[in-house]
């Protein structure tokens, strides 16, 4: 039976027939509480517990696919909420399988390098084309096989390991909760300091070659990580710079298996210029929602806020004050490399996309979002990792004084803070 409901606030019953999904929008004022009543159903791949209420925060938009059968009840006031039986679940299933085959392999193949390599799974495709999602679920079926994949993120402009502007990577161990989202145990960070790599795109790549790295040091001493390999998820900028991106990463974290959501056009590229790499065209989901610029900035800033208080305000950040002599700020890129006197005649100095400048503090600074670099020495900061976040909240000039959000009191673990344009305003 399909159903369509709009605004309304009372307990609504869903019957989901075999591979039918139950697609939602949770209103923008109040949260929605949804429980299994029978059958089984999952959400991203994570299997929905029978009889529990589960509350979805407001704003959000998630599905739950039956491959038997279901009842889902919903308590609140959605946007919209209707089943659908077209859905392209048993083509991601099948992908999965094959995956799963490779793992097993690379697995039983002993301790050679290369064959004890399972996949590197990379998603592409053009903005708003389900690819976190899928993501979400190859993780997440993975996992129910006891696999352990590593997530890689490389999408800045909303970044589902941790903040916006961030690369990351996390190894995921259990499916993935349908409502907190990636675990952060051991998240690996690494910070840009922009919601676009287009303000410096050299400086993206030397992360993603950082990132991949660390990522090959531990699979070469964990035979379990990485017979499992990794699923990367990218951002939706396809063409032009972005398509370059996007083959640079795949070069560098040595992706083998690459899915196209949702357009010809960039799989029929792929395949003439990536040989020997298995190149599978998949359709989006019908249920993916468009997002304009002004629904993707709710949703970075969504994000900032969870980060300091949590999914549901259950966190409580702590407020700092330190002098200005206690921190090094630096911005990385910009200033010329060369003095215009020390270059050739008519040479036009550039801007050097790694180089750190030292940032004075000042008003500019209010509402920043800096990260925290575990680097020891200036020299150490564009290769180093960060260990979290602060919000700029007050800057006292006369005082030299700045007073910063943290997730947790205590001192910083470093006083080296790398800042870009990323802000974030908490009103």
């Amino acid at each position: 039976m399909a159903s369509v409901q709009a605004g309304g606030s009372s307990i609504q019953q869903f019957q989901l027939a075999k591979e039918s999904e139950l697609r939602i929008e949770v209103g923008d004022d109040s949260p929605l509480r949804l429980r299994l009543v029978s059958g089984t159903g999952e959400i991203f791949g994570t299997e929905l517990p029978p009889e529990n209420w589960l509350s979805f925060p407001p704003s959000l938009k998630f599905a739950v696919f039956t491959w038997h059968g279901a009842t889902i009840e919903l308590d609140g006031k959605s946007e919209l909420a209707y089943v659908a039986d077209e859905t392209p679940m048993v083509s991601y299933i099948n992908v999965h399988a094959i995956l799963d085959g490779r793992r097993a392999r690379a697995k039983n193949s002993g301790s050679d390098l290369e064959s004890s390599q399972g996949p590197r799974v990379i998603v592409v495709g053009p903005t708003d084309s389900g690819k976190s999602s899928l993501c979400k679920m190859l993780l997440s079926w993975a996992c129910k096989q006891s696999w352990k994949p590593t997530y890689v993120d490389l999408d800045i402009g909303q970044g589902s390991i941790t903040v916006p502007g961030c690369i990351a990577a996390t190894p995921v161990e259990m499916p993935i909760d349908p409502v907190e989202g990636i675990p952060l145990e051991m998240p690996l960070v690494y910070f840009y300091g922009h919601a676009t790599p287009s303000i410096n795109v050299e400086l993206y790549k030397v992360l993603v070659k950082e990132l991949a790295q660390i990522l090959e040091r531990q699979f070469t001493g964990n035979v379990e990580s990485r017979a499992a390999g990794m699923v990367i998820n990218t951002m939706g900028w396809v063409e032009g710079v972005g398509y370059e991106l996007l083959l640079h990463a795949i070069e560098t974290l040595k992706a083998d298996v690459v899915l196209v959501l949702g357009q010809e056009k960039l799989c029929s590229m792929l395949k003439d210029v990536l040989k020997g790499k298995d190149i599978v065209k998949l359709h989006k989901s019908g249920g993916v929602v468009p997002r304009n610029t002004k629904l993707r900035q709710r949703s970075r800033s969504s994000r900032i806020r969870e980060y300091f208080y949590g999914l549901a305000n259950d966190l409580s950040p702590h407020s700092s004050i330190a002098s200005f002599s206690d921190l090094s700020i630096f911005r990385i890129g910009g200033g010329p490399q060369a003095p215009r006197s020390a270059l050739p005649i008519g040479a036009e100095p550039a801007a050097d996309p790694t180089r750190l400048v030292p940032v004075n503090i000042n008003a500019d600074l209010l509402h920043s979002i800096l990260a925290v670099s575990y680097a020891k020495g200036i020299d150490q900061i564009i290769s180093s990792n960060v260990a979290g976040f602060i919000y700029i909240t007050d800057i006292d000039i006369h005082r030299k004084k700045i007073t910063y959000l943290a997730p947790c009191p205590g001192d910083l673990p470093s006083r080296f803070l790398l800042v870009g344009t990323l802000a974030w305003s908490e009103s």
